[in-house]
This record gives C-alpha cells, sequence and structure tokens, in this order.
C-alpha cells in the first residue's frame, strides 16, 4: 500500500465491473492533451480500467490490450484516444520511436507500464497505480502533476464522492 501524498487519493474496486465503472467516470472528464499513466502488475486490471475509460469517453470502438501492436487508437468523432502497451518495449529509445508528443498534440494518451520510459514523458500526467489486495480487490492510487491534471483529478474526486 502506498503512503498518499498531496494530490493522491485511492479507492478500492471490488472487482472487474467496479474498476470500469470508475474508469467510466474518468473518461467523462478526459480531454486531448492528457497524458494518463497506468502501472500495475499483470492482470491487475490496467486494460479493463481503459475499457472504462474509452467508454466514458464516448469510444464506440473495443478496447483490447495493445501489447502485441504497442499502440491502439480509439476514436469519437475527430478525436482520438491512443492506447500504449510498453510492456514488450526492451528500452527507452523503443519508447521514444513512439513518439507520444505527437499523439498527445492529437488527443489523450493512455500508456500502460509507463515504467519503461517515465524519464521520457511530460511531468504533467495522471499516474495511477493499480495493485492486488486479494483475488478480486484492487487499490487503485491516483496521483496528478501539473496544473490541468491536478484539477481535473480533483472534479474526478468530487464527482466519486458525491459532492
Amino acid at each position: 500500500m502506498s503512503i498518499l501524498t498531496k494530490g493522491s487519493f485511492e479507492f478500492i474496486s471490488h472487482g472487474d465491473e467496479q474498476t470500469r465503472r470508475l474508469g467510466m467516470r474518468l473518461g467523462t472528464l478526459i480531454r486531448p492533451g492528457l497524458l494518463i499513466c497506468l502501472q500495475g502488475d499483470l492482470g491487475a486490471g490496467k486494460t479493463t480500467f481503459v475499457q472504462g475509460l474509452a467508454s466514458g469517453w464516448g469510444s464506440l470502438d473495443q478496447v483490447s490490450s495493445p501489447t502485441f501492436q504497442l499502440v491502439n487508437q480509439y476514436n469519437k468523432g475527430k478525436d482520438s484516444l491512443y492506447h500504449l502497451d510498453m510492456y514488450r518495449i526492451a528500452n527507452a529509445d523503443e519508447a521514444q520511436e513512439l513518439d507520444t508528443d505527437t499523439m498527445l498534440e492529437k488527443g489523450c494518451v493512455v500508456i500502460e507500464w509507463p515504467e519503461v520510459m517515465a524519464h521520457l514523458l511530460p511531468a504533467e500526467r495522471i499516474w495511477i497505480k493499480i495493485e492486488h489486495l486479494d483475488e478480486t480487490k484492487r487499490v487503485l492510487t491516483f496521483t496528478s502533476t501539473g496544473i490541468k491534471e491536478s484539477a481535473l483529478m480533483n472534479e474526478y474526486h468530487d464527482q466519486m464522492m458525491g459532492k
């Protein structure tokens, strides 16, 4: 379990459907230029969270893990949501070739396994760490850096708390 700092909060998910709903709620708030990093072990629920995120954002596309193609692009009108998976990336040089800066100019970027390229990413981001508590429960720790990211996380937190 993590120690929370300023700009961080946690939610406990009691199953895949709740993890998906947490993603859906955040998806209603995302905008182009936003970077969301998802850290967690295999099977933690990162792709499940992205399924909800894309749905809440308004994409009708089928969301799947981009492990083998590295980048999936989901669309809503002229806007794009880029879903990257760094699990198979060997080093930061390979990650840099993906050109996330251009993706951020065109849409929202969600990265699974961002630790591989964390030093290449903008400091302004939302970092979500997903950890197993037991077979079905997960703790999701949300941390934001940056003015618009922190404002978005405050709005998300207030929504989740019914404020």
